[in-house]
C-alpha cells in the first residue's frame, strides 16, 4: 500500500489527512477498479456553484471556551490500554496526525500550557513552539524529552512503533487516544481529552458548542440542494489519485453536507482506492472536494479538472472543484461545524 502522508501548511469515520497528517490510507487503501456506475437522484444545477472554489474558515483559528481554567487534579484519564493518573498539566504536548488533540487543548483554554507541537499543529498560537515530529510525522523522542512535558496526549497510530512505551519508560505520563476521527465521535473525544486534563466542565461546554455548530451547519443545506454526488479526491502529484469511499471520513463529511459520497455510490469497499479515467467517469461526481495542498501538488485547482477522467464528469463539465486546507477539512475537532459551514458556502448557491 502506498504511503500517502504529506507535509503541512502553516491547518460516521475517518483516518486521513495530508500532513495534518492523517495518513489517509490508515483506514484502508485499495487499487481495485470501480466497476459500478454511481447513481443518485439528480440535483438541479442552479443549486450548485459553478467554477473552482476555496472554502475558508471564518474568524480566528481557535476560539477558547474558557480562559485559563483551573484543573481538578489528580484526574483519571481514560487511555487506550488502561486508565492513567494525571497529576500535572502545566506542560502539555499533544501529538496526532490530524492536530485534533492540540486543537482541543487550545479550545479548552489551555493553550498557554502547551510546550511543544507536532508538524500537524499549525494554528498561529502554536507556531513558535519547538517541533517534536519530523517531516514524516515520526516522533522525535529526544525532542519530546527536551521539552520536559508533565503530560503527553498522543493517538494510537503515532509513529514510530513503540513511541508510547519509550515515553513511559522515560518516566513521562502518557495518555493514548483513538486514532479515529469522526463527526459523531467529536463530542466524546473532546470530553475525554478534557477529563484527562482535569477540566471536565470546560469539556462539556466545548462539546456542546461543537455539536450545536455541527447541527446548525447540517441544517443550513436547503432540502432542494440535497443529493448531489460528491467525490473526495486525495491527490499527491498527477500520479497519485485516491478516491475516498466508505470509512474514509470523507463519506461522513459529504453526508453532513447533504451529498452522496461518489466512491461509496460507485461500489468502493475500501476507504481510499486508486482511480483511473474509467473509474472517475463511472463515479461521475457533481462536485469534487480536494485538499488545498493536494491541488497544489498537481498545479492548482484548474489543473485538478484536467486530471484523467475528470473532464468527462458532471463536476468537470461545470468546473465544480472545491479545495480546503488539509489541516481543516478532515480533522473533525472543535472546528467541525465551521468546516461544514465553509464547505456548504463554497458548494451551494
Amino acid at each position: 500500500m502506498t504511503d500517502t502522508r504529506l507535509p503541512v501548511r502553516g491547518r460516521t469515520r475517518i483516518t486521513a489527512a495530508l500532513l495534518i497528517a492523517f495518513a489517509l490510507v490508515t483506514a484502508g487503501c485499495s487499487t481495485a477498479p470501480i466497476t459500478d456506475t454511481a447513481t443518485s437522484a439528480p440535483v438541479a444545477d442552479d443549486t450548485l456553484r459553478t467554477g473552482p472554489q476555496t472554502a475558508r474558515l471564518s474568524g480566528p483559528a481557535v476560539v477558547p471556551v474558557a480562559q485559563d481554567p483551573v484543573p481538578t487534579l489528580p484526574a483519571t484519564a481514560k487511555s487506550i490500554g488502561g486508565d492513567v493518573t494525571v497529576t500535572d498539566i502545566g506542560r502539555i504536548i499533544a501529538i496526532d496526525r490530524s492536530s485534533t488533540l492540540a486543537n482541543i487543548v487550545y479550545s479548552l483554554g489551555l493553550g498557554d500550557n502547551v510546550v511543544a507541537r507536532d508538524r500537524s499543529t499549525v494554528i498561529p498560537e502554536a507556531e513558535n513552539l519547538p517541533v517534536i515530529t519530523d517531516n514524516g510525522h515520526s516522533v522525535n523522542i529526544e525532542a519530546v524529552l527536551a521539552a520536559d512535558p508533565s503530560v503527553v496526549l498522543i493517538d494510537e497510530a503515532t509513529n514510530p512503533p513503540g513511541t508510547v512505551d519509550q515515553l513511559r519508560a522515560a518516566g513521562l505520563t502518557v495518555v493514548v487516544f483513538t486514532k479515529d476521527r469522526t463527526i459523531s465521535g467529536t463530542g466524546p473525544l473532546i470530553e475525554t481529552v478534557a477529563g484527562a486534563l482535569g477540566v471536565p466542565r470546560q469539556g462539556q461546554a466545548l462539546a456542546a458548542r461543537t455539536t450545536e455548530q455541527i447541527t446548525a451547519a447540517e441544517n443550513q443545506v436547503p432540502a432542494e440542494s440535497r443529493g448531489a454526488t460528491m467525490a473526495f479526491l486525495y491527490l499527491r502529484g498527477p500520479r497519485l489519485q485516491l478516491l475516498a469511499g466508505p470509512g474514509s471520513g470523507a463519506d461522513e463529511l459529504i453526508a453532513a453536507l447533504g451529498g452522496v459520497d461518489a466512491g461509496t455510490a460507485a461500489g468502493l469497499t475500501s476507504a481510499f482506492t486508486t482511480v483511473n479515467t474509467e473509474a472517475m467517469i463511472n463515479a461521475n461526481p457533481d462536485v469534487i472536494l480536494v485538499m488545498t495542498q493536494g491541488a497544489d501538488s498537481v498545479g492548482g485547482l484548474e489543473q485538478v479538472l484536467k486530471l484523467p477522467g475528470l473532464a468527462q464528469t458532471d463536476a468537470g463539465r461545470n468546473n465544480r472543484v472545491v479545495q480546503m486546507d488539509q489541516a481543516e477539512i478532515l480533522t473533525f475537532g472543535p472546528d467541525t461545524g465551521r468546516v461544514l459551514t465553509a464547505l456548504s458556502e463554497a458548494i451551494y448557491v
